[in-house]
């Protein structure tokens, strides 16, 4: 997997990338992360230049987000529910991740995209629930953003230790932005509740 991507950003460049990000976007199960982190590695060799592969994923992660938040505006709950199986989105999660939602898009946006399986769901709930598209693309954007920096500079900066990051970021970062959430959402209920008692 490692030396086939590496061949493929190698030929491709910037647009493979934005190629590539704009499929995992669409929360299809595709090997986004580490196509980013291992074209830092390329940046740190000189292959690639810094500025337009992170141009280039960032607009391609909003590309993809975008087609998947007009899918889930356009078409609505009907379509998750029928191919979800497609995105390993089971009929609880999809229950799970529109609570989540709800309660708070901000949260669900930027971090719920760290959620393994919700993150798949993520555009499209923002989409069905008719969430304001500049609110969602500002959200989704700084997801983007944070999420390919950070695979960036890993790649750029640890590169030779490539294998045993990577691994510890499918491990721990997950289940790091899962607390993160967990957190926010009840200091979200406690507020919620100590407002309804005064």
């Amino acid at each position: 997997m490692k030396d086939w991507v590496l061949h493929y950003l190698g030929t491709l460049g910037a647009g493979g990338l934005f190629l590539g990000l704009i499929i995992e976007a669409l929360g299809v199960p595709f090997p986004g992360g580490l196509m980013t982190l291992l074209a830092g590695i390329l940046v740190n060799q000189g292959r690639l230049d810094f500025y337009h592969i992170l141009a280039a994923a960032v607009l391609g992660f909003n590309v993809g987000a975008t087609a998947a938040y007009l899918i889930g505006r356009c078409v609505g709950e009907p379509f998750l529910l029928r191919y979800g199986k497609y995105l390993m989105v089971t009929p609880a999660k999809f229950d799970q991740a529109r609570s989540w939602m709800y309660r708070s898009a901000p949260a669900f946006i930027i971090f719920g995209r760290f959620v393994p399986m919700v993150s798949n769901l993520t555009p499209y709930l923002a989409g069905i629930s008719r969430l304001p598209f500049v609110q969602f693309l500002i959200y989704n954007s700084l997801f983007a953003l944070s999420w390919v920096s950070f695979n960036l500079g890993i790649g750029i900066f640890f590169g030779h230790h490539w294998e045993s990051i990577f691994s510890l970021i499918q491990s721990r970062l997950p289940l790091l932005a899962l607390g993160v959430l967990v957190v926010y959402l009840l200091y979200l209920i406690i507020k919620q509740k100590a407002l309804h008692r005064t």
